[in-house]
Order: C-alpha cells, then sequence, then structure tokens
C-alpha cells in the first residue's frame, strides 16, 4: 500500500505517537488528517501536509465530519491510525475504596470505544474507494495497544482492560474487513518517550530503561511512526498485534 496522493486519518495527532505518526506519513506524501481535542491542538506545532482537526474520537458526527472532508477533498482514504488515548491510574482497592466507577468507564469509552469508532468508520469509506493491488486492497487501519494489555499492572486495571479489548478487537476486525479489502493490525508499544513522562525525573526514567533488555532506552515516537508506516507498506502482515517494547515484559509495579 502507498499512501502518496492519498489521506490518512491519524487521532491523538497534536502528540506524542500521534504526532509523529502525522509527520512520518505526510513526509511519504500523504495529507494527513489528524484528529484531536481542541486544547490539544492549539498547542501542536504546525506541520506541512497535516491538517488537525478538533474531534472528539468517540463522537460518530464528529469523526464522520473528517470523513466527509477527506471525501470533499477528492482523496482516497487509504490508512487510518488510533493513538488517541489516555491512561489513568487506579487500583480496584484503594485506600479510599473502590475504583472508580466513571472513572473506569472513561478510560474504556475513550481507548477502546473511541478506536472502534474511528475503525468502523474509516473502513465504511475505505471500502468505497478502488483498489491499489492485485490482492484488491483498500486500506489499512492501525490502532495501538500496549504492553499493558498483556502484563498489566498494579494500579493499571481500566487502562489494561481498554488496551487489551484493542488487542483483542484485531483478528475479528481483520477478518470482517477482509472482504472490504481492508487490513487490521495493532501495535503494542513499551516504554515510549512521549509527553506523558515529560513530568518524571531522569532517575526515574533510568529507573524505567534498567527494565528494558535491549536496547536499554525508552521508545522513540518516531520509531513507532516508522513501524505504523511499514504496517501500510506490507501487504501481508495482517490481524496482528507487534509488540514493540525491546523485549520488554512488565512487572508486577
Amino acid at each position: 500500500m502507498d499512501v502518496t496522493g492519498s489521506a490518512v486519518i491519524v487521532t491523538g495527532a497534536a502528540s506524542g505517537l500521534g504526532a509523529a505518526t502525522a509527520k512520518r506519513f505526510a513526509a511519504d506524501g500523504a495529507t494527513v488528517f489528524g484528529i484531536d481535542l481542541a486544547p490539544s491542538i492549539e498547542k501542536a506545532e504546525a506541520v506541512g501536509n497535516v491538517e488537525l482537526v478538533a474531534a472528539d474520537v468517540t463522537s460518530e458526527d464528529q469523526v464522520q465530519a473528517v470523513i466527509d472532508r477527506i471525501v470533499e477533498a477528492g482523496l482516497p482514504l487509504r490508512a487510518a491510525v488510533n493513538c488517541a488515548g489516555v491512561g489513568w491510574a487506579s487500583r480496584i482497592l484503594g485506600k479510599e475504596g473502590p475504583h472508580d466507577l466513571d472513572l473506569f468507564r472513561k478510560v474504556l469509552e475513550i481507548n477502546t470505544v473511541g478506536t472502534f469508532n474511528v475503525m468502523r468508520l474509516a473502513a465504511n469509506r475505505m471500502q468505497h474507494e478502488s483498489t491499489v493491488n492485485d490482492d484488491g486492497g483498500r486500506g489499512v487501519i492501525i490502532n495501538t495497544a500496549s504492553v499493558a494489555a498483556f502484563e498489566g499492572q498494579i494500579g493499571q486495571i481500566a487502562y489494561t482492560a481498554s488496551k487489551g479489548a484493542v488487542h483483542a478487537m484485531t483478528i475479528s476486525a481483520a477478518r470482517d474487513l477482509a472482504r472490504a479489502g481492508v487490513r487490521v493490525c495493532t501495535i503494542a508499544p513499551g516504554t515510549i518517550n512521549t509527553p506523558m513522562l515529560a513530568g518524571v525525573t531522569d532517575e526515574f526514567k533510568k529507573t524505567l530503561e534498567a527494565g528494558i533488555p535491549f536496547p536499554q532506552r525508552l521508545g522513540e515516537p518516531s520509531e513507532y511512526a516508522d513501524l505504523a508506516a511499514f504496517i501500510v507498506s506490507h501487504d501481508y502482515l495482517n490481524g496482528e498485534t507487534i509488540r514493540m517494547d525491546g523485549a520488554l515484559r512488565m512487572a508486577p509495579r
């Protein structure tokens, strides 16, 4: 799949994994429609061929409006990369009582329902695009899970549930969308040097790095972007969750 001259949707595109991914696909010749919330977009760096659009990934109307803009621009939608997500921490039982139910719902609403919403609407558009290869390929969807989907740590119950669901959807989505010529893969990052770690000390970062076998460092958002671009380009990758973690296996805490 070649994205040159086509449209790519990236969610969470104002920072971190999403910003790096949007930049990479723009460099590859795509017009990127980056979805994020308005406050995040206000702080974002402007990148050529990346149009940041204020939208909530959990809203059918707002995501569909972005897709409608792509159609109006006359661009085929070839890829959608779901990077939007949150990771608030809380134990099932804490010192102040049981896990807040609304918080649990909110994490799943953004991470799982938001991913599903973008996936279904993007796939619906992709099925109407022309094929680009002899296999009948029309598009690629990449979702973002986490190593927490496999080794959730203490205090990650909501995040683990949400990312485990993203992983679990991968093979089912790939099978559902096979007849539409749409491939689906998921990336499960380990500990990545994103703005979520901006507030931690260098000492704590070194502690995180010490638990990663090799390379013994934090992953970079650009490495996630490179993997996303590779998945799009590799027409036989489908239905797979790929760990990008330096062989990390998370300890309980």
